[in-house]
Parts: structure tokens; C-alpha cells; sequence
């Protein structure tokens, strides 16, 4: 009976994971993108967006303490729930009927909801109905994963990004390899079960543009995009967005400032013309 069970697993695994070369595959539905790029293709040239995360991956957020991480993921929230706005420049939100889903795991409610908030005011949109928040500060790490399956199975729910601010508190310990191994492993299996796009959020080593431990080792060999937030070489009120990695084309560097209101957009893109604007894998 054991070893019936276990065949008729293995033959769904070879019924999911096949990889059929036959048939033509659409270039990744774009969750985020920020500009586009001209491809040539057998059957001409196409117009596609640069993606920034498409559905079915996920990205990450590296940066330093004070360089407003939690700023920079109100922006991408507000865009993905608008689709476009007044502070996000050239960056679009590609959505029809999917939520956005936000775990934040450090805060309290009360600051929570200033975060969750600022991204409903920034849309312009009564984000109610289609933005679901969450503060897991009070939770064990093992529960905090537990829960998020748990909502992302809730057949209520049509999740179509998932941002957890940040990751390190999925785990125990950012250098334990079996947990982080893990936590990395349920990102790939979300994203490719649901169909949607995560974005998460982990600090940079201390003098380095590595991020954290074994934990950010993961993310870095797994991730479709690596973001790199550091402070502006020009303007030191200003925060410079580098795609780092990108498994497709890497989107142009840029920067925002938070505004006089509080509010996170958008600026001119002035940033250190030495520095790489990006890798490929």
C-alpha cells in the first residue's frame, strides 16, 4: 500500500513538472515592471515590459539600516493595487481581479497600519476590498509561515502578489541551513502553486552589499530579482533602487525621497555612473 501511495505521488509530480518543448510558452505574465524592451522573436519584433517580478517568482529587497525599506515597499504596494500613480514614475502594477497580500513581521498593529495605510492613500483607491494586511509580530516563526499558507489556501482569496517585510523572522536563526533552506523552498512553492508574485525584504551584512547570513545566500542563488537599496551618491535625502540580478533584463536605476506628506516617489535618476545598473544570471 506504502509503496502504491508513493507511485501515485511520483506520477503526479511527472504530471505537474513536465516541461512540455512542444508547445509555445507566452513570456511571463509582469506583476511590477518599470519600462519596456524591444525582443526579437521568430515572428518579429515585441514590445515587452521589463519586469521588476513576474507571476509565478519571486524577488527580494536587500538594503543597510535607514534606507527606508519599508518606504520603498508602500511604493511598489501602491502601484500594484493603482496599477499607475502620481508617485511612482514609470513603475506599473499589472492586476485585473488579483489582491495584494501584506505580512509585515516586525511591527506592532499601530505602526503596521500606517505602512498598510500609506499604500491605500498613495493608489487613491479604497484598498478595503482587495488588500489584505497582517501584523505576525506576536507569532512564533514556524506559526507565521503556517499562517500564510493557510491564507494564501483560502479559496476567498485571489492572491496575486504576497509581500512578507521581512523574511528573516520566518526563520530562527538567518545562518541555520536546514530553516532557511526551508523558508526559501516555500517561496518557490508558493509562487509557483498560487501562481503569484512574492516580494520580500532582508537587511544587507553590515559594510557589505551581501545580504544576511545563509538565508540571503538562498535568496540570491533563487530569486528572479535582487533590489539593492543604498543611499543616494548625489542627494542624501534621496534613496537609489539598483536592480542588482535579474534572471530576464534588469530595469533602469532610479530613486525616490519621501515627500513633505510622508509619502515615498519617484525621483529624477541621479546615482553613480560607475556603479553597475545590473547583472544577468
Amino acid at each position: 500500500m506504502l509503496k502504491q501511495t508513493e507511485e501515485k505521488l511520483m506520477q503526479q509530480i511527472q504530471r505537474d513538472c513536465l516541461v512540455d518543448n512542444s508547445v509555445k510558452m507566452d513570456y511571463p505574465p509582469v506583476a511590477i515592471s518599470l519600462g519596456k524592451k524591444v525582443i526579437q522573436t521568430k515572428d518579429g519584433s515585441q514590445m515587452l515590459p521589463i519586469p521588476i517580478g513576474t507571476y509565478g517568482n519571486f524577488s527580494f529587497v536587500q538594503a543597510p539600516p535607514k534606507t527606508k525599506k519599508t518606504f520603498f515597499i508602500s511604493l511598489l504596494s501602491s502601484v500594484y493595487l493603482s496599477g499607475t500613480n502620481n508617485f511612482g514614475g514609470d513603475i506599473k502594477g499589472h492586476r485585473t481581479n488579483q489582491c495584494l497580500l501584506h505580512i509585515d513581521t516586525e511591527q506592532g498593529k499601530w505602526h503596521a497600519q500606517r505602512v498598510f495605510k500609506r499604500a491605500i492613500d498613495m493608489s487613491e483607491m479604497d484598498g478595503s476590498q482587495c488588500y489584505y494586511t497582517f501584523a505576525l509580530r506576536e507569532i512564533g516563526y514556524k506559526k507565521r509561515i503556517e499562517f500564510i499558507e493557510y491564507l494564501l489556501k483560502s479559496d476567498n482569496q485571489n492572491i496575486g502578489v504576497l509581500i512578507i517585510d521581512g523574511i528573516a523572522d520566518l526563520v530562527s536563526d538567518v545562518n541555520n541551513l536546514e530553516e532557511s533552506n526551508g523558508c526559501i523552498q516555500k517561496l518557490m512553492e508558493w509562487s509557483s502553486i498560487y501562481n503569484l508574485h512574492i516580494i520580500t525584504v532582508i537587511h544587507s551584512n553590515f559594510g557589505s552589499d551581501k545580504p544576511t547570513g545563509h538565508l540571503g545566500s538562498f535568496l540570491e542563488k533563487k530569486a528572479e530579482t535582487q533590489i539593492q537599496l543604498e543611499a543616494n551618491t548625489v542627494n542624501k535625502e534621496w534613496v537609489t533602487v539598483k536592480c542588482k540580478r535579474s534572471r530576464g533584463y534588469a530595469f533602469e536605476t532610479f530613486s525616490f525621497k519621501v515627500n513633505d506628506l510622508g509619502l515615498p516617489e519617484v525621483v529624477g535618476d541621479l546615482y553613480d555612473p560607475l556603479k553597475s545598473n545590473g547583472e544577468r544570471y
